[in-house]
């Protein structure tokens, strides 16, 4: 079948009214139940597991690394720990009105473990793990192991902390080991996010004992190690880890967790630029071109040749994102000026960004309202390119005569940034602003981000969870987190956030508190909101069961080749 396909998703956040619901509806009397599965030795959609090689290339980056809990480790990495390591849960599936496949975060279904039970005063959940499941070095998966697990990702700081502290899962005192096959987690307080933060990428477990000897006082949790080896249980393990050049996954024959892949082999090859990454897939020497730059999405659909999906990313923005505070470097920081923000929002060239970049693939951010009228995520933001108003903002400001500054982008994603960043800085030199454009490698860029050292970014970021306040934790909340990009600080905006992750969706406090964080954020504009994007994935037409992840990475597990 050859055919493009938009997948439609909510650009708000109406799916996450359902979500209390949906997750008691996966158990009766509080108890989880494992839903009917395909046999092991058959895929999820039927077809018998078989001897097929799948070749996949994909933009905005390389795999910089096997341990998703290390300092730098980029997105294109998840992709690998998804399929290497297993988690306690999993996320079902829902069809949508065009027939495609996407992940259901409102359906919790075990992965490694079989089942759970929450405890009747709902501060506890208790997981049984599978009897049978083992690593892939054939040593059984133990509580201990998961504890040692959740140990190290609330422990090791960094991306891994913040990400299980946005679901309350902060302290190794609340992980406990029942028996061999029994895990307890103990809640610190009533949170939304708690179980469906144990289902996203951050919380897998891994082979305790195999990592043990390599555990040092310089490093307790075995990064080093961990780094360019597997300790996991997943329905994959490294045949071949080449970094920076490719990757080869061979199927875990013993894996118990879920319905056998039918893809035997699947070789990850890192080809930067997008224009050889389309041969390839042009002349059939590659099964899938992943993250497809949005010129590529036009056009390989035009041909009718292959199967181009586009999915618009959930709780995703691209942005400008401006450091807000008032020293950067230990010099005077002209952005911490809020009418220096502003200014540079109302002249950057948003339409023109949108065709010429993106070229129309992407979901406008601009030219809303000042004043939110829901809680949706993203909503567009107020500003429009109006070089007058930019022009009487900055004359208000401490710099009414321009200044230098630099603009930094993410090389794994220079198809659109980097003639946005040229659009941006050829506008704000009508203000008197010189920018210059610093191209970071996409293996730096996360360190980028963990520094904060550079005055304005371009941004990419998604929340897993697809809440505003989740967002908003992540993106504005002044524990300056890896993606507050601006290293925004602001206690009122705190303050907001915490309120609304401490309520529910429905509840009068939590629309007031998700309303009046999101137009702080457009006073403040610490970042300035340029387009929701879309993911874009083109393959040949015998590949089947792709599905749209959150993680915004495949799931090779529910690929299949004919």
């Amino acid at each position: 079948m050859r055919r493009r396909r938009l997948i439609q998703t909510s650009m708000g956040f109406a799916a996450g009214l359902t979500l209390a619901g949906g997750l008691k509806a996966c158990s009766s009397n509080d108890t989880a139940s494992t839903p009917d599965t395909a046999p092991a030795d058959t895929a999820e959609g039927g077809a018998a597991a078989g001897d097929a090689t799948l070749t996949v290339v994909q933009g905005g980056g390389f795999p910089n690394s096997l341990d998703l809990h290390r300092v730098g480790t980029n997105r294109p990495a998840y992709g690998v720990s998804w399929v290497i390591y297993d988690r306690l849960m999993t996320f079902g599936k829902k069809t949508l009105d065009d027939g495609s496949i996407s992940y259901d975060y409102t359906v919790l279904e075990p992965e490694l473990a079989e089942s759970w039970e929450m405890a009747e005063d709902g501060m506890s959940v208790t997981f049984t793990l599978r009897s049978d499941a083992i690593f892939h070095d054939g040593t059984p998966v133990t509580a201990n192991d998961v504890k040692w697990s959740f140990d190290r990702a609330v422990s090791i700081g960094g991306f891994p902390s913040f990400q299980m502290k946005a679901g309350a899962l902060e302290s190794p005192d609340q992980f406990e080991v029942v028996d061999d096959q029994t895990f307890k987690v103990n809640f610190l307080r009533p949170d939304k996010l708690t179980m469906i933060d144990m289902a996203v990428p951050i919380p897998v477990i891994i082979n305790a004992k195999l990592v043990e000897p390599h555990l040092t006082d310089d490093d307790p949790w075995g990064a080093e190690w961990l780094n360019n080896n597997d300790a996991g249980s997943g329905a994959y393990t490294i045949k071949e880890y080449q970094p920076n050049e490719r990757i080869v996954l061979e199927r875990f024959e013993d894996w118990k967790s879920g319905p056998m892949p039918q893809v035997k082999e699947v070789i990850l090859l890192n080809v930067p630029e997008a224009g050889n990454r389309r041969a390839l897939l042009e002349r059939g020497d590659v099964d899938v071109n992943f993250t497809v730059s949005e010129k590529d999405q036009t056009e390989l659909d035009a041909t009718g040749n292959f199967t181009v999906v586009s999915t618009p990313i959930e709780n995703c923005l691209y942005s400008v994102d401006m450091h807000a505070n008032p020293e950067l470097n230990g010099e005077a920081n002209p952005l911490g000026d809020v009418k220096v923000r502003q200014a540079i929002s109302y002249a950057i060239p948003y339409d023109a960004i949108m065709d010429t970049a993106l070229y129309g693939q992407a979901v406008p951010m601009y030219g809303g309202s000042a004043k939110p009228e829901t809680i949706d995520w993203p909503q567009p933001s107020p500003y429009t390119t109006d070089m007058e108003q930019a022009k009487a903002l900055l004359a208000e400001s401490g710099y009414p005569d321009g200044f230098e500054t630099t603009l930094a982008f993410d090389m794994g994603t220079q198809e659109w940034a980097e003639p946005t960043v040229v659009l941006i800085q050829e506008a704000l030199a009508e203000l008197g602003i010189t920018v210059n454009i610093e191209k970071v490698p996409s293996a730096n860029f996360r360190s980028v981000l963990v520094e904060k050292s550079r005055p304005m970014i371009i941004n990419n970021f998604g929340g897993w969870l697809n809440y505003p306040d989740y967002f908003f934790f992540y993106a504005y909340h002044g524990q300056d987190a890896t993606f507050n990009g601006s290293s925004y600080k602001n206690p009122e905006m705190d303050t907001k956030i915490e309120a609304a992750l401490a309520s529910e969706p429905g509840n009068k406090e939590y629309d007031d508190n998700v309303k009046g964080f999101i137009e702080m954020a457009w006073q403040e504009v610490p970042r300035a909101p340029l387009v929701q994007p879309q993911l874009g994935v083109a393959m040949q037409p015998n590949i089947t069961g792709y599905q749209y992840w959150f993680h915004r990475q495949l799931d090779f597990r529910q690929l299949e080749k004919a």
